[in-house]
């Protein structure tokens, strides 16, 4: 039995850079955290411990600061583009690079330079390349937005066993915390308008849907997505249910109309799915 070494990749991860542009007196936060992977010819570095290919991983993380100051920081795709096009074209032993960005948003309080944290909602991309002129994708999405509807959802017929306890309900409240993730057909876009665009698409399906299961609500809000936002080809949802039920109030001689809830917030459902053209191009690997 042979044993071989198989597929690997290292980097630096979580690199935390807040950017601030002065225009005058009015100035612009951006706070992001980054990750990279690289991989290429490392063989030698695992089976001899020979560090002749590895750029340090010290050295990732202080390009992360060196291109926030080179280049801003403008649409957290393009900015894991030029890191990402950088390491690969910059070293001979780096064949691909992975480059995953998380943004958390600040909003201006008042005057120029006064800011409050923008809830738990992160927006997100992880750009892939394996150079200029290579392969390259990128994938933006969000994570953590919590949506809730107060009516317009049902949820019966469904399969009723012995272990069955819970109710049909015509009547409830839906919350989900959404995790969304959209691939793009290219590597060129106006990437700040395309996401505040799907993001868009997602919060209207999600309004708009009189919803029967979560998962159709979950199908409704990619598709939305895909139908008006032709840049797009893939979508991939997760969407978990923050179960909201009501409180029996009948102890205390009271009514519960759809009133009162108790919000739950473990265990829960987790619904997840994909929705895609059928035009879109096979790539698995953008994802991971």
């Amino acid at each position: 039995m042979a044993i071989i070494l198989g597929p690997n990749r290292y980097g630096k991860a979580e690199t935390r850079v807040v950017r601030v542009t002065r225009d005058g007196g009015v100035h612009h936060v951006k706070d992001v955290n980054v990750s990279i992977s690289l991989s290429g010819a490392m063989d030698d570095v695992h089976l001899s411990g020979d560090n002749a290919a590895v750029l340090p991983t010290d050295s990732q993380k202080n390009t992360v600061f060196a291109f926030a100051k080179k280049h801003g920081i403008a649409a957290i795709e393009e900015f894991g583009l030029l890191l990402a096009r950088h390491f690969v074209d910059s070293q001979p032993t780096i064949h691909h690079a992975r480059v995953e960005i998380h943004e958390f948003a600040w909003e201006r309080i008042e005057g120029g330079h006064s800011f409050v944290r923008n809830g738990g909602e992160t927006r997100t991309a992880l750009v892939h390349s394996d150079g200029e002129g290579g392969s390259e994708s990128v994938v933006s999405g969000l994570r953590d937005m919590v949506v809730l509807n107060t009516t317009d959802s049902e949820f019966h017929g469904f399969i009723q066993d012995q272990y069955t306890t819970l109710e049909p309900t015509g009547d409830r409240m839906l919350a989900t915390a959404v995790t969304a993730r959209w691939r793009h057909r290219g590597t060129a876009a106006a990437w700040d308008d395309s996401h505040r665009a799907a993001r868009d698409r997602l919060l209207r399906a999600f309004a708009e849907t009189y919803s029967l299961s979560l998962q159709q609500t979950l199908y409704a809000m990619g598709r939305r997505v895909l139908d008006e936002c032709s840049g797009i080809c893939e979508i991939r949802l997760s969407m978990p249910n923050k179960h909201h039920f009501l409180v029996d109030l009948e102890p205390f001689g009271m009514d519960n109309d759809n009133e009162v809830y108790f919000a739950a917030d473990r265990p829960y459902g987790l619904i997840e799915g994909t929705v895609l053209t059928d035009d879109a191009p096979a790539d698995p690997s953008a994802w991971n």
